[in-house]
């Protein structure tokens, strides 16, 4: 799904875009419920950038990746840690791009979050390459999103990967 976002872009740079697990629901500018296999998932553009919450039987997990007031916690290259009974696995690349290069990377993401079932984009007003997009899917019983966040005037794409499964019992 790709939706055009009713407010002004307020994320303008990739150094200010902070990670947090377990916030409450941030306001959201548009929202994509999901039902994959026994997961529940929302995927959220924020006007600061995304959410994500993830609900099954073993509880509940909220991912934001937002440029947020008084955020104290920078985007990490990577994390693994233990939520609940799940395993979190979350990494994070910047790509410098030229300018030509960066118009083009953004028309094929958005194209392809665009048509797919599980995949939420929105695009600021002032410029069709400042966006951010979501993309959720299950696999081997683990549940798993990709998110790319773009700021044209840098030339700069944020692209981040999270999955959340149960915790795997050590091998012998």
């Amino acid at each position: 799904m790709l939706t055009t976002l009713k407010t002004t872009y307020t994320d303008t740079r990739a150094a200010d875009l902070a990670w947090c697990l377990g916030k409450a629901p941030l306001p959201a500018l548009a929202v994509l419920d999901l039902r994959l296999a026994d997961s529940l998932v929302q995927l959220r553009l924020l006007g600061a950038s995304h959410q994500v919450l993830l609900e099954e039987e073993g509880g509940v997990c909220s991912e934001t990746v937002a440029c947020l007031p008084g955020s104290q916690t920078p985007l990490p290259l990577g994390v693994a840690k233990r939520v609940g009974a799940w395993e979190y696995e979350f990494a994070a690349r910047i790509e410098t791009l030229s300018h030509g290069s960066f118009a083009g990377r953004a028309q094929e993401l958005l194209a392809l979050v665009a048509e797919h079932p599980h995949g939420l984009a929105g695009v600021f007003p002032g410029s069709p390459h400042a966006f951010t997009a979501l993309l959720a899917q299950r696999c081997d019983g683990r549940v798993g999103w990709r998110t790319w966040h773009a700021y044209p005037q840098e030339g700069r794409l944020v692209a981040t990967r999270t999955r959340v499964g149960a915790r795997q019992p050590a091998s012998l």
